[in-house]
């Protein structure tokens, strides 16, 4: 029985090769694009699952408002862990972390030096906490003795080649050795840090602050097993009690009781680990995260995608099934039995899906290494194969054919044989409502994928045009300027000689929103908590303000000049309006210095207030800045000439070897480093394109294969209007309207939709472009003339046909 289903379901699709063809291919490319999303999302949502006791792993995060102004961080105090490992038993262990920038590492007593970017200081239980087993050295003691480290195997190989390398030495910066404890094996790419050397943590005497409000450290917790983390967090407002309120007390003259009754407040909270790469976007993250607004998204898009090829089948089964009526009429007359018909067209449907199935793995093979480099990801072609992914698709695949198949195989399973034997089914087929319905579905998902395409792409390119209050686009920053260390200043003069080179300053402070320094700073000398605010800060030199093109509002800059303006500061607009000042300039600004141990209240006076510039992401708004004057080598910032960029680059690069021999030379265009921050939206906006032409593929071999068979049912009647006098375009016409009709119908359906869907992800933005009419009439100006062109080229085959060949049946 299944034999002769599988024949003549085989025979089918050779006796109507074009159809099949259009079929499989719709199919195979939706399928393959439901593997690559669904590879997507699994690897998404797998972060951090792979640590042993990652269920009962926490971050504690730490949260404060502070009259009207929020703090959120992924960080907190340095004595939190122990205190949570000493003070509840619900704490099985605890450990801290915190990213320490870049790093140049060289073996000692060699020339050849490393860059190494990804560096994390880690308590000494940090590989016991996580169960990291380490290639070479012991895990219990890797990082127990200061000036120690591990490294990854990459990192090992890098620098010492196919060794051993524990107890060799290492110098950092040039002048700090560092004896290698260990060597673990690279992260996988799916884990919230990737750090290939690690210091220990006790190397450092600020590890030991005692301060519970520095949020600083990255801190973790693994919970006893069957404790939940509501338990822990039910205990937190104790802990702050017990270690935060003398600190609020100490530092804003209140105690917890009146500073939460002034609208204030302050807590800790569990963030389970494996949450943290999509649901964590706070200060501090050790790394930029995932969202999972994404992951969603995808999600629908592999899923709709997928939908609208089963549709296509759906389409196309019905729209022939005039052409089958006649089958299905003999066989119900010789005796066949309804089942057995709905058997043979399901059969059908599961072997067009079997041959999309496997056309769809090879294409998923081919686009593995361009979807890594789309998404970047580092799925690999072994994913495909593996046996739980293998199972999943071949469920899909047979609930596709399933899917695609039963409603083609229930409809003409109905046909009653008498009528279909005399011809007057034909007649009833040729109004398709369901047809039509689905043909509006499909485009108006395709309209959604080009709407939200264009209006990402609008939002990058608002992005990029705003005006930031600085120049970015001449600004050549060159990075590591603090290993010049004292001789920091001498590069820059040097530097500043060449005639291409305009301004120039020396800042670890970019409006690249790479800085998370902030403080507390009051507007009167007694501290008053009503009238503080946390303050971004910023330590730039004199030249900042000029090399950076950032306005002077009200005052005057920095000027060496004035031997007093190191104890002066400059505000921006925002710090001043928050503040309530109506002269800010020459007014005092306060904040804690001295010592944790014996804080004292420090006074600066403001010269000037510079006008808002975005230091941060465009996601934000404009927050709080102060400026000190000082020297943070983190950059040395150029304001360039346009003309002769290769000469003045060469030119760096020789005056850098001059003052840093055997350091590596390293630059980007600050233009680079803003477009970088969204990086995020580039790569949904570049997925979105490619999805969205797929999308509109997949809608347009349905419609092709439509505008085909509406061409075949009306041959007899193009011949008759041609041999009346028709011409060709009033025949295209006559077979384009009524798809071009259903085209406008899935236009108006899919306006509203796409505002709102990209309404929601442009929230994610404090400046962002609005949704422009000029976007809806384009995006539906594209979806009306790829299907018109579509249809049109399937109208105008049909309209050319000679009428005597069209007619020579009757």
């Amino acid at each position: 029985m299944f034999k002769n289903y599988f024949n003549v379901a085989l025979r089918n699709l050779l006796k109507h090769k074009f159809y099949s063809l259009l079929n499989i291919i719709g199919l195979s490319v939706g399928l393959a694009c439901f593997m690559l999303i669904t590879l997507f999302v699994k690897d998404e949502l797998s972060y951090d699952s792979h640590f042993e006791t990652a269920d009962r792993i926490y971050r504690i995060d730490f949260a404060a408002t502070l009259n009207g102004s929020d703090h959120i961080s992924a960080a907190v105090g340095a004595p939190t862990a122990l205190a949570l490992k000493t003070d509840y038993p619900e704490v099985e262990d605890a450990v801290r972390c915190r990213n320490s920038g870049n790093w140049f590492v060289k073996r000692k007593g060699q020339t050849e030096t490393f860059k190494e970017e990804h560096v994390l200081m880690a308590d000494s239980n940090f590989f016991k906490f996580f169960s990291l087993d380490l290639v070479y050295g012991d895990p219990e003691n890797a990082l127990n003795r200061p000036n120690t480290l591990v490294m990854d195997l990459s990192t090992s190989r890098k620098i010492f080649g196919d060794i051993n390398p524990v107890g060799e030495v290492l110098v950092l910066d040039n002048e700090h050795d560092y004896e290698v404890a260990g060597v673990y094996a690279d992260i996988p790419q799916n884990t919230h840090f990737h750090h290939n050397l690690m210091l220990a943590m006790s190397t450092f005497d600020w590890a030991n602050n005692q301060n519970w409000l520095s949020t600083n450290f990255n801190t973790y917790v693994k919970l006893n097993k069957g404790t939940p983390g509501e338990v822990l967090e039910a205990k937190f407002p104790g802990m702050i009690q017990t270690y935060c309120a003398p600190l609020i007390e100490q530092f804003l003259n209140m105690n917890m009781e009146e500073f939460r009754n002034s609208g204030n407040a302050l807590g800790f909270s569990l963030f389970p680990l494996t949450d943290i790469h999509l649901k964590s976007n706070k200060d501090s993250d050790l790394e930029a995260n995932g969202d999972i607004k994404y992951v969603f998204i995808f999600s629908a898009v592999g899923l709709f995608i997928l939908l609208l090829a089963c549709i296509n089948f759906m389409n196309l089964a019905t729209a022939r099934s005039a052409n089958r009526a006649k089958e299905v009429g003999v066989r119900k007359a010789m005796g066949a039995r309804k089942k057995q018909l709905i058997n043979q067209f399901i059969s059908e449907a599961l072997l067009i899906s079997v041959l999309a199935f496997l056309l769809a793995y090879l294409m998923s093979l081919i686009a593995i290494p361009s979807f890594n480099a789309l998404a970047s990801k580092q799925l690999s072609f072994i994913k495909l194969l593996e046996g739980e992914f293998i199972l999943l698709m071949v469920g899909v695949m047979v609930l596709v054919g399933l899917l695609a198949g039963s409603y083609p195989a229930f409809y003409m399973s109905m046909f009653r044989p008498v009528e279909v034997l005399k011809g007057l089914v034909r007649q009833g087929m040729k109004s398709g409502p369901i047809r039509s319905a689905l043909v509006i579905f499909q485009f108006s998902i395709s309209i959604i994928m080009i709407i939200g395409t264009a209006i990402v792409f609008d939002q990058l390119s608002f992005i990029q045009n705003k005006k930031l209050g600085y120049e970015k686009d001449q600004i050549l920053m060159v990075n590591d300027a603090w290993i010049l260390r004292d001789q920091v200043n001498a590069y820059k003069e040097e530097a500043s000689r060449n005639s291409n080179i305009l301004n120039s300053t020396i800042s670890s402070f970019t409006p690249m929103g790479n800085t998370n320094n902030s403080d507390l700073y009051f507007k009167n000398a007694s501290a008053a908590s009503d009238e503080s605010l946390v303050i971004n800060i910023a330590v730039v030199d004199h030249d900042f303000v000029n090399t950076m093109g950032i306005e002077i509002k009200e005052g005057r800059y920095f000027s060496e000049d004035f031997t007093s303006d190191s104890t002066a500061v400059l505000i921006n607009e925002t710090a001043a309006q928050n503040f309530g000042y109506d002269n800010p300039v020459g007014s005092m600004i306060y904040n804690y210095g001295g010592s944790n141990d014996n804080p004292e209240v420090e006074g600066y006076k403001i010269i000037g207030v510079v006008s808002d510039f975005h230091f941060k992401s465009l996601r934000s708004n404009i927050e709080p800045l102060i400026m000190h004057l000082g020297q943070n080598s983190g950059f040395a910032l150029f304001k360039i000439q346009t003309e002769n960029t290769d000469e003045t680059i060469d030119y760096l690069k020789t005056t850098w070897d001059q003052f840093a021999p055997g350091q590596p030379f390293e630059y980007q265009f600050m233009n680079q480093e803003f477009n970088a921050m969204y990086e995020a939206e580039n790569k949904v906006g570049k997925i979105f394109t490619v999805f969205a032409v797929l999308t509109i593929f997949i809608a347009c071999l349905g419609l092709f294969g439509l505008a085909a068979f509406t061409a075949e049912q009306k041959t007899k009647e193009i011949g008759i209007r041609k041999t009346l006098g028709a011409s060709i375009p009033s025949i295209i016409n006559l077979l384009s309207k009524n798809f071009l009709k259903l085209i406008i119908i899935a236009l108006i359906i899919a306006i509203p939709i796409a505002s709102i869907a990209m309404n929601y992800w442009l929230e994610a933005f404090a400046y962002r472009t609005g949704l422009k009419p000029s976007t809806y009439i384009i995006s539906g100006m594209i979806a009306i003339a790829i299907a018109w062109i579509t249809i049109s080229f399937q109208s105008w085959k049909a309209a050319r046909v000679n009428p005597a060949q069209s007619l020579k049946d009757e």
